[in-house]
């Protein structure tokens, strides 16, 4: 059971499952609602609530206002086996922001890789059975919709705070939602660089764009870049390639584009591994100068392109900021302020660009991973 129960705390937790039972949401309904079996965050979360914890992570900790009578245990069931970083990177977030809180923990850790659906099924059932050792759990779902089930069995317990991390699309069928889910999201990233593309190279521009693979990705990364650049800006598409986001993808969409659609200035690459192969090809054909080109992410891989004048821009995720965000979740928890929490936070993404001086950069890429450490883990 958790170490610190108090009345606000267990009526703050019944009003949300009586709101989530009874259909109280959304908050607010957007373009598309009824057409998809999820929520995006400004349907579900309060005013507000979700720019005040992004202020509160992005900021110096403030120490833990309490006392625990012994470390809190946290459960993390994800796919951390797999190559990505992500998993480690967020562990180390949500460790070391505990620690500069000052609150004591004990973690164990459930992994798994991307593709052991089961296996991270069998963790899930063994957590909830064994409710009683942990106050937080930590679930990285190996995929959203096959673990479903898992992500409802764990928020309907009332032994511990579920918080759900790489997912920001409360699925409407659940009939228990998790306290939190935490995520970065494509769409936002989006509008964060159409708006900065926007500014700096204005209207009527035509672009072409290396897309990854048809899905809820990328039609944030890419569709949402495109319908607002072309309403907002007038922009024009010359050509859309499917790249499946694999770096041969990038290389060849982009000696397409410069062959056979020169009118386009802009090449779009929906993340850095055809940023990568777009910046080749164009190096292969020395025509590095000709397009202003983009990535995605903010990758130490994108940023040493943008430093040697190879790549123009890209949206860059504050990467610590979910690990951060969940240690700031379980501190409100503790001290009975859940009601400041929005259903979904989204980590903080901003622009890197070819205009920043080597400083600004360094600054940038120290504050995404302020935690986690710049450059490659030891892993």
């Amino acid at each position: 059971m958790k170490l610190l129960v108090t009345t606000a705390v267990v009526a703050s937790a019944l009003l949300s499952g009586v709101a989530f039972a009874d259909g109280h949401l959304p908050l607010r309904e957007t373009d598309g609602i009824a057409d998809r079996d999820y929520w995006v965050p400004n349907e579900v979360n309060a005013e507000g609530k979700l720019e005040a914890l992004q202020e509160t992570v992005g900021a110096n900790a403030v120490p833990f206002a309490g006392t625990l009578e012994k470390p809190i245990e946290i459960a993390l069931i994800y796919p951390s086996a797999d190559t990505s970083d992500f998993w480690a990177r967020n562990y180390l977030a949500l460790t070391k922001r505990l620690d500069q809180l000052g609150i004591a923990y004990k973690t164990t850790e459930f992994a798994s890789r991307q593709v052991e659906h089961s296996l991270q099924a069998t963790y899930a059932s063994q957590v909830e059975q064994d409710a009683d050792l942990y106050d937080y759990v930590i679930f990285g779902p190996s995929e959203l919709a096959i673990q479903a089930d898992n992500i409802d069995k764990l928020a309907a317990n009332d032994g511990f705070s579920t918080y759900v991390w790489a997912f920001h699309t409360p699925l409407k069928y659940l009939k228990n939602q998790p306290d939190v889910w935490f995520d970065f999201s494509s769409a936002a990233g989006a509008l964060t660089m159409c708006e900065y593309m926007l500014g700096r190279l204005g209207e009527g521009v035509t672009m072409a764009m290396n897309r990854g693979i048809p899905g809820i990705t990328d039609n944030q990364r890419s569709g949402d870049f495109k319908a607002c650049v072309e309403e907002k800006g007038g922009w024009k598409t010359a050509y859309e390639h499917y790249g499946e986001y694999q770096t041969e993808g990038g290389f060849e969409g982009t000696t397409l584009i410069m062959q056979a659609y020169p009118e386009a200035t802009v090449i779009h690459n929906a993340n850095t591994a055809m940023a990568m192969g777009s910046v080749e090809a164009q190096l292969a054909m020395g025509k590095e100068k000709e397009v202003f080109s983009t990535g995605w992410g903010g990758t130490g891989l994108e940023l040493e392109a943008i430093r040697r004048g190879e790549l123009d821009a890209t949206p860059m995720r504050m990467g610590d900021d979910v690990g951060a965000a969940t240690a700031e979740a379980i501190k409100a928890d503790l001290e009975s302020r859940t009601d400041e929490l929005p259903l979904v936070f989204l980590g903080r993404i901003t622009i890197a660009h070819d205009q920043m001086s080597a400083d600004e950069l360094n600054a940038l890429e120290t504050e995404a991973f302020r935690f986690s450490g710049v450059g490659a883990l030891s892993r």
